[in-house]
């Protein structure tokens, strides 16, 4: 019989502070003091004839994570529409990247308590828009 190994995946999300959205100038608040639908503006929405425009702060830390990770930053990479239906998406696609991401191949070690260091790989560290977020206030 043979042996079973264990790998475990992890997905990490990060909001970068950076003072407007990742492709407009719509102002990033925080979306539990600020009232609902004050940070909207006609990109977030889908409306005709508008374009992204990246925000050039928030590669720059993307970037800056991908070297703090141990990662290759790629000379090219690419953004694509992911088309799904969410309440908090309002033009039914998020601008993301997969196929091109922003860093590769990296890995961080830790510490154990035995003194040994293990290697944690980093596959991918990409971007993505968070144009809306739906926050529920209970209490």
């Amino acid at each position: 019989m043979s042996e079973w190994i264990t790998i475990i995946g992890l997905e990490v999300h990060a909001e970068m502070e950076t003072g407007s959205k990742m492709f407009s100038a719509c102002p990033v608040v925080d979306s539990v003091e600020a009232p609902p639908n004050t940070a909207v503006d006609p990109l977030s929405l889908g409306m005709p004839g508008t374009l992204p425009v990246i925000n050039k702060l928030a590669m720059e830390y993307g970037m800056m994570v991908g070297l703090a990770l141990n990662c290759e930053i790629p000379p090219i990479n690419q953004f694509a529409r992911k088309n799904y239906f969410y309440p908090d998406l309002p033009k039914g696609y998020q601008i993301s990247q997969y196929d091109r991401p922003l860093a590769v191949d990296g890995w961080i070690d830790i510490d154990l308590s035995d003194g040994q260091t293990k290697r944690i790989r980093v596959r991918r560290a990409h971007m993505e828009e968070d144009t809306g977020k739906l926050t529920h206030v209970t209490g």
